[in-house]
């Protein structure tokens, strides 16, 4: 659509209006239904140019429509579409401001997760930056994008296929991430029957991790993400710690199943947390939303610190009203061991690598992949810095 209205306007403009900068606008949207069935999305884009004559440029997002009714969607799409032209056209150069701009007179009723800009003129803008400042600023609650660096949306990928997202911090990617990810998804796809390549893996980052001086570091989370992807993975940024969020994210795109993968360490801090803001009421309620019948939590063993034993699961200690709740989970596999790991990775500590990392220190390399050793000198990446 965009190509062919884009190429008229050229054809029949291009040599009489040489002072102009053209554009075509063009979307795709599904407003919600009466039978609400369907509950208000699509696709918006705009081919531009920031200059007369100059090379055309593509954005492409995907949005969510927010409002309970028809009209009020069909209103919102229309003023959405007015915000990204006019943030295309003035703020070309200030992502940070284009981002805020596109939700101007639409809180709480329009989220952007999906943002793809591709043109000559934007060869220098991450595409992974604005997945972040998408999340960052409240347009989302979610963003993915792949090993390419290019943003992603679920409905491109990963419709109706299984999911296995592994949350961690990623800071840096040690052999026991490496070794998460190879458990969890070997005894995933052999407890479900699953073929390697119908697969969707994820590595989760959360908002909150990235947090510096109460304020999300985007360069901290650019270089977590370029060593996922030099790995291959899809990366996912989540606004919150919370794992319902994420699940009834991926729950639109019908996945067959859902895997979640955590160590047993942020398990247990993510059930404090839960009894903590949910004691008073909707304890129950909270771990109704993460155990739905197509998720299962894939937990990783630790070592408990200054000794050789192994925590898993069921060492967890649970509040005496919680402990049957916990037990029943745990008999009835929604909270899996992973029991094919491996226990020489168990004592690295990533914030020990780090340490050693910034410190100049010899011998970080051994606990890291060779790959990732090389980008993390190549780019200086997590405060590395040669020494001659």
């Amino acid at each position: 659509m965009l190509d062919h209205e884009f190429g008229l306007l050229i054809n029949r403009l291009g040599d009489e209006r040489k002072d102009t900068r053209f554009f075509a606008f063009a979307n795709t949207v599904a407003a919600i239904n009466y039978t609400r069935t369907i509950s208000g999305h699509g696709w918006l884009g705009l081919r531009f140019q920031t200059i007369p004559g100059g090379p055309h440029n593509d954005l492409i997002l995907h949005a969510r429509l927010l409002d309970p009714d028809n009209r009020l969607q069909q209103e919102a799409v229309g003023k959405l579409g007015v915000n990204l032209i006019y943030g295309c056209f003035f703020y070309p150069h200030n992502m940070d401001a284009f981002v805020k701009s596109l939700i101007d007179g639409l809180e709480g009723r329009v989220s952007v997760d999906m943002i793809r800009l591709q043109g000559e003129d934007f060869n220098d803008t991450d595409n992974k930056s604005l997945s972040f400042k998408l999340v960052n600023y409240g347009l989302a609650e979610v963003a993915m994008f792949g090993p390419d660096g290019q943003n992603l949306h679920p409905s491109e990928f990963m419709y109706r296929k299984p999911v296995l997202s592994v949350r961690g911090a990623f800071k840096p990617i040690t052999w026991m991430n490496y070794d998460i990810i190879r458990s969890a998804s070997s005894q995933f796809r052999s407890t479900h029957h699953i073929a390697e390549s119908d697969l969707v893996i994820l590595a989760e980052i959360t908002l909150d991790i990235l947090s510096k001086d109460h304020e999300p570091d985007e360069q901290d989370f650019l270089e977590r993400a370029e060593m996922l992807s030099h790995l291959g993975f899809v990366v996912c940024l989540s606004a919150r710690g919370r794992q319902h969020t994420l699940i009834r994210y991926l729950e639109e795109y019908k996945p067959p199943v859902i895997g979640i993968v955590l160590t047993v360490g942020y398990l247990a801090r993510y059930i404090d947390q839960m009894i903590d803001e949910y004691r008073e009421y909707g304890l129950l309620q909270a771990f109704a939303r993460i155990f739905t019948g197509r998720v299962r939590m894939y937990v990783y063993p630790s070592r408990l610190p200054g000794t050789i034993q192994v925590m898993t699961a069921g060492d967890i200690e649970m509040d005496e009203h919680l402990k049957y709740l916990y037990k029943f989970l745990l008999s009835t596999r929604q909270i899996v061991d992973i029991d094919c790991y491996d226990p020489a990775v168990l004592k690295i500590s990533a914030t020990r690598v780090l340490n050693m990392i910034r410190a100049g220190q010899a011998g970080w390399e051994d606990f890291l992949p060779e790959n990732i050793v090389s980008l993390i000198k190549e780019k200086s990446l997590l405060g590395y810095h040669s020494i001659e």
